[in-house]
């Protein structure tokens, strides 16, 4: 018996081969009809034998090719139409719009056989890709996922390309990044001025020449620029950051495979699981301490960032160069990464020497993720490219809202068919430029996705970009205290309902009586929260300034102790003048917010220990204490205490106290790991006041692996249920999702 059915599925089914895949399985069980794209997902047509169709619809379950995904599945019986072959046909746009998008994907192991095969037509072309890997998000401009929809469209195909697009068992069958030497995207290499040097595959060999050369060359990646430079040379190390104006901040580097990384970090398991997947991300790695990499691309750092090459370009240009290089987004400080070629010439001129460049446009900015193992997960800390726009599988069910995070690392959300997707980094708002990206990524989610914005959520802040960016629109808005937003971005992730009892801890972050928090013990329940508990709160002595010097939020503790005695007691490396400005400041409190910050805590403690004085870059100090702490191992802790009054006052100063009397006669590594174990005793104590089960870690601090899975060990161990982050970073980069998911 012949029976006709109509097919529509939502999910990731666009820019995954999809369609050729069920246009083979249609074949392989005798199914005639067609299939198509919508701007949903996709449509399909299938008449045949229904116990044959019912196993092609098995093996659509069951055999799904890599990166696809069936959220939902509607079939409706239809009356026999006697089609007489299996089609992709056109694509339809209607106005129902799909809540999955493809991000880009790295370089399949076939394409990069491919670009090594002499034999090949696509030997040694920088953009050869196929139905599983290339580029996606970056260079789509709506859905539904077409040629005619990318910055491949003014491509057109030669009459070899046609023919594998249009072959079934070809693997480029129906990809719609498909180009060729003769018909695709090509390579230029320029000067600093814009003057065109070299060509196609010339073009390559003399950049590679330039970085051998001890050059610094901007090339144009897949969601923007990078700045590369040989990382084994220390001078040409040295010459990128005094151009970027980047004097410590570690840099990323690049290797062409596995066995290149494995020859510069030690990678576990899990590690590598990151390091190869289709994200192809920044991982944070142990490095060897015998390794030729210079010591200028990451200072005092025991951690490397290693990515692998993922696009064939950084395939072909890893290959020819032979050594590692140093990634770095192609931007000025504090400005999001150039995509356009103009763009480019203008901010980078002044920092890199040549130009690789070519003329594919990329449609939005993508800088490479950053994960890191931590608790035996991968754990994002940048989200972009290579995940975003994935939607974070959360259910929301009031659609039409939208979130505009923080003022640090900022991401922004929406809620789309009960999904939420959530924007790549963005960066600090800080500077005019990333304010600007701000506004065109608003805009683009809402035109990309047909989304109409009904609510707006928002951090409490009135002095953040994104508050006060709000405050324009005539929607309902919705103001989320931040730790809170934090807390809620951790049970979404998890799928948590409250009651939780939420750890919060980071930086600053506007507190609800006006201090500035970020020390939080937060119980959560269905109407909003409770300030459990807080750490006992101490002064940023010349505000802003103290987040910049751990010094002085070292200065501020023990004044707290001490008083002015701190002065005479402890030297505190400043300046007579310096510390007669601060005695008076702290005194008389002037210009000294109040904040009970575990970041600062940190910043302070790492002061105390002679490790840091001045923060080179965010986290610097506690980064360092965190390498400090890992190379010692013990069960010490120091005594607190814990006031008996509502919310709960941790109290550090004995804690303090005791890292004073031990730095006399005991390694700086052992008090730095008995600090980092007094926050695990601290919360273990904290959740048994609190007697809520289910506990939720959140904030910057968690970015911290060895303070992660300290304080989950001894909570785990005391029986909790503790939850962290994965999918979503713990800083700030997930607070949109924490406002979407507050009511």
């Amino acid at each position: 018996m012949h029976v006709h059915s109509q097919i529509e599925i939502q999910g990731i089914v666009q820019g995954v081969g999809f369609r050729p895949f069920v246009a083979r399985l249609a074949t392989r069980f005798f199914q005639k009809g067609w299939i198509k794209n919508t701007s949903s997902g996709v449509l399909m047509s299938i008449e045949g034998s229904a116990i044959q169709q019912q196993q092609f619809l098995n093996s659509l379950q069951n055999e799904l090719p890599p990166f696809a995904e069936i959220q939902d599945v509607t079939i409706t019986a239809q009356p026999l139409q006697n089609h007489t072959d299996f089609q992709i046909i056109s694509s339809v746009v209607d106005s129902q719009t799909s809540a999955f998008s493809l991000p880009d994907i790295a370089t399949c192991p076939e394409c990069i056989a491919d670009i090594f095969n002499p034999e090949s037509r696509y030997f040694r072309y920088p953009f050869t890709s196929c139905c599983s890997c290339g580029a996606r998000y970056s260079i789509t401009t709506r859905q539904p996922y077409d040629r005619k929809n990318t910055s491949m469209a003014e491509f057109v195909l030669c009459s070899e390309c046609e023919s594998e697009y249009q072959t079934m068992n070809n693997r480029r069958f129906h990809a719609q990044t498909i180009a060729c030497p003769t018909c695709g995207i090509q390579l230029s290499f320029l000067d600093e001025f814009g003057t065109v040097l070299a060509q196609k595959d010339a073009a390559l060999k003399r950049a590679v020449a330039q970085l051998k050369a001890g050059k610094i060359v901007a090339i144009k990646g897949i969601g923007g620029y990078q700045l590369l430079v040989d990382a084994t040379n220390q001078e040409a190390v040295k010459r990128l950051r005094e151009r970027k104006k980047r004097p410590m901040k570690p840099f990323a580097l690049m290797v062409e495979n596995l066995s290149e990384a494995q020859k510069i970090c030690e990678i576990s398991e899990f590690e590598q699981t990151a390091l190869m997947s289709p994200a192809a991300p920044i991982v944070l790695l142990k490095r060897n301490e015998t390794i030729a990499i210079t010591q200028a691309v990451a200072h005092e750092q025991k951690l490397l960032g290693v990515m692998l090459a993922y696009s064939p370009l950084h395939h072909l240009l890893l290959r020819d160069f032979g050594l590692p290089v140093v990634a770095t987004s192609g931007n000025r400080a504090n400005e999001p990464i150039c995509i356009d070629n103009v763009q480019a010439l203008k901010n980078l001129a002044d920092i890199a020497d040549y130009f690789l460049t070519h003329n594919r446009p990329i449609l939005r900015p993508l800088d490479d993720s950053i994960v890191r193992v931590i608790n035996h997960k991968i754990t994002l800390l940048r989200r972009a490219r290579g995940f975003a726009p994935l939607p974070t599988k959360i259910p929301i069910f009031e659609s039409g809202k939208f979130a505009v995070g923080g003022q640090m690392k900022n991401t922004v959300a929406i809620s789309h068919k009960n999904q939420v997707i959530l924007s790549q980094h963005l960066g600090d708002l800080d500077s005019e430029s990333t304010r600007q990206q701000f506004q065109i990524t608003l805009d683009d989610l809402q035109q990309f996705y047909g989304f109409k914005a009904l609510k707006v959520m928002h951090d409490l802040h009135p002095d953040y970009v994104s508050t006060q960016f709000v405050a324009n629109l005539n929607i309902e808005k919705h103001a989320v205290q931040h730790h809170y937003a934090h807390a809620l971005s951790c049970m979404a992730e998890n799928n948590l309902q409250p009651p939780v009892l939420g750890i919060v801890w980071d930086g600053s972050g506007f507190g609800l009586d006006g201090t500035i928090w970020g020390g939080e013990f937060l119980l959560i329940n269905k109407h909003g929260f409770e300030r459990f508990a807080h750490f006992r709160t101490f002064s940023l002595v010349g505000g802003f300034k103290a987040i910049q010097e751990p010094r002085r939020a070292a200065l501020a503790l023990l004044f707290e102790i001490y008083g002015e005695a701190a002065f005479e007691k402890f030297a505190v490396n400043f300046s007579t003048t310096e510390k007669n400005l601060l005695k008076m400041a702290l005194s008389k409190q002037l210009n000294c917010p109040k904040t009970s910050s575990v970041g600062r805590l940190f910043d302070a403690v790492a002061n105390l220990l002679e490790i840091c004085h001045i923060n080179q870059y965010e986290g610097h100090a506690a980064t360092l204490l965190e390498n400090c702490a890992a190379s010692f191992e013990t069960t010490d802790f120091y005594d607190f205490e814990i006031s008996d009054t509502m919310p709960l006052i941790i109290d550090w100063q004995i804690m303090i106290e005791g890292i004073l009397i031990d730095k006399q006669t005991q390694p700086t590594n052992y008090c730095a790991a008995k600090f980092h174990n007094s926050l695990a005793k601290i919360s273990v104590e904290i959740a048994k006041r609190a007697n809520q089960q289910n506990i939720v870690l959140s904030g910057g601090c968690f970015q911290n692996a060895l303070l992660t899975e300290t304080v989950f060990s001894d909570l785990t161990s005391a029986n909790f249920s503790v939850s962290c982050h994965q999918n979503v970073p713990p800083n700030d980069g997930g607070l949109a999702l924490g406002q979407l998911y507050a009511d």
